[in-house]
C-alpha cells in the first residue's frame, strides 16, 4: 500500500486558523461505514445521530504550555518544545537552534530566571534537566504549542479553546482535537439520552505532526506515546458490547488507546502507571473494540487519515474528503468534524 493513496488536494484557505465562537457550531459530516453514504450536519446534531446504549470514549489528556524560548550559554537563540515530562525536573524536548546544543550546555528561558542543562540525545529528542519544576516553568513562561499549520502566534483564546472541556491529565503537546467540539451542555444532553461516556488518557506527542517519509505505508515506523486505559473503561466497554451498543471513539487517540489495550485479543486495563503504544493502524487492520469514530479532517498522507481509512475503507474516505473539500469544510485542529458510524441495527 502506497502513502500516495492517502493524498488529496486541499486548498490552503480551508485550513482553519482559529476556533469558531461556539464549540458545537462546527459542521459535522456523517459517513455511513456500511453504505458509504454521506450526510451534512452541525456538531450539535450529534445527539440525534447516536442511540441510547452507545458508548463515547474520550481522551482526557491536558495540553501543556509546552513551547519555550530562550538562549544558549553561547548566546544563540533557541526554541524548545517539551515532548514528555520524565520527572518533576527532567523532560524530553525538541530544541531548534542554529547549532544543536552539546551535552553539558545550558539554556536560559526567557523571562523566568530558569535554566536547564542539556544531558544528551535520546533518539530525536534532547534530555534536559530544569533548575525549577517544569510545572511552574511552563505555567509561567510556556506558550500554547499550536500546530505548525496554524500560521499565527498563540492568542488568549487558545489557552481555553485548544483544550477540551474535560481535560484532566496534563502531559500532551497537542490537543485531541475531535474533543474540542464538545461543551458541557452537549455532554450533559448526551448523558440524558442514555449515551454513556468513558475516559482514557493518551498524551499526544509532537510525533503526531511528523510526515510519513517513506513511499510504502508498511515501511513507516510509528512514534510512541504514553496511554492509560483504566479498569472502569474496560467495564464500560464490556457492558456496552453485551447490551448490543456501539463503542464510538472520540478522536484517533482514543482509538489507539483502546486498540492497544486489546492487542492480546481481549481488552485489558493498563498498569497503574500506564503503558507505551506505537500502534500503527492502516487499512487491513481488524478492529477489536472500536465500532465508530468522531474525528477531524486530517493532513494528506498522514497516519491519521490512514487510521480513518482502516475503519471506513479507503474509497469511501477518499469520496468523503472530496465532498468535504467541495462543501468547504474547515480542516485540521480547529476545523470541522466527521462521524464514521454504521447504519444503526
Amino acid at each position: 500500500m502506497q502513502v500516495a493513496d492517502f493524498d488529496f488536494d486541499l486548498p490552503q484557505e480551508l485550513i482553519a486558523q482559529a476556533p469558531l465562537e461556539r464549540r458545537t457550531a462546527s459542521r459535522l459530516l456523517r459517513l455511513d461505514s456500511d453504505t458509504g453514504a454521506v450526510s451534512h450536519h452541525v456538531f450539535s446534531d450529534l445527539i440525534g445521530l447516536l442511540e441510547p446504549g452507545d458508548l463515547l470514549v474520550f481522551n482526557d489528556t491536558r495540553v501543556m504550555k509546552a513551547r519555550l524560548f530562550g538562549a544558549k550559554d553561547t548566546g544563540g537563540r533557541v526554541e524548545v518544545l517539551i515532548e514528555r515530562l520524565l520527572t518533576e525536573r527532567t523532560a524530553l524536548a525538541q530544541i531548534r537552534a542554529s547549532k544543536s546544543p552539546k551535552p553539558g550546555s545550558r539554556v536560559s528561558i526567557d523571562g523566568s530566571g530558569v535554566t536547564f542543562a542539556v544531558r544528551g540525545r535520546v533518539g530525536q529528542f534532547f534530555e534536559i534537566e530544569s533548575s525549577a519544576p517544569f510545572a511552574e516553568l511552563l505555567e509561567e513562561a510556556g506558550r500554547v504549542p499550536l500546530p505548525p499549520y496554524i500560521d499565527r502566534q498563540p492568542a488568549d483564546v487558545d489557552a481555553e479553546r485548544y483544550q477540551t472541556v474535560y481535560a484532566r491529565e496534563t502531559g500532551a503537546v497537542a490537543a485531541p482535537t475531535a474533543g474540542l467540539h464538545f461543551d458541557d451542555e452537549l455532554l450533559g444532553r448526551l448523558r440524558g439520552q442514555g449515551i454513556a461516556q468513558a475516559f482514557v488518557t493518551l498524551h499526544v506527542g509532537a510525533g503526531t505532526f511528523q510526515p510519513v517519509r517513506v513511499a510504502s505505508v508498511e515501511a513507516h515506523e510509528m512514534h510512541t506515546e504514553r496511554f492509560n486505559v483504566p479498569e472502569g473503561v474496560v467495564t464500560a466497554v464490556n457492558r456496552c458490547k453485551a447490551a448490543g451498543g456501539r463503542v464510538i471513539a472520540v478522536g484517533t487517540t482514543s482509538v489507539r488507546s483502546l486498540e492497544s489495550a486489546a492487542a492480546t485479543g481481549e481488552l485489558r486495563p493498563t498498569a497503574s502507571d500506564g503503558a507505551e503504544t506505537g500502534i500503527f493502524i492502516y487499512p487491513g487492520y481488524e478492529f477489536r473494540v472500536v465500532d465508530g469514530l468522531i474525528t477531524n479532517f486530517h493532513l494528506p498522507g498522514s497516519t491519521l487519515i490512514m487510521l480513518v481509512a482502516a475503519l471506513a475503507g479507503l474509497t469511501p474516505v477518499q469520496a468523503a474528503y472530496a465532498e468535504a473539500v467541495r462543501e468547504r469544510y474547515r480542516f485540521f485542529s480547529y476545523g470541522d468534524a466527521m462521524l464514521i458510524l454504521g447504519t444503526c441495527p
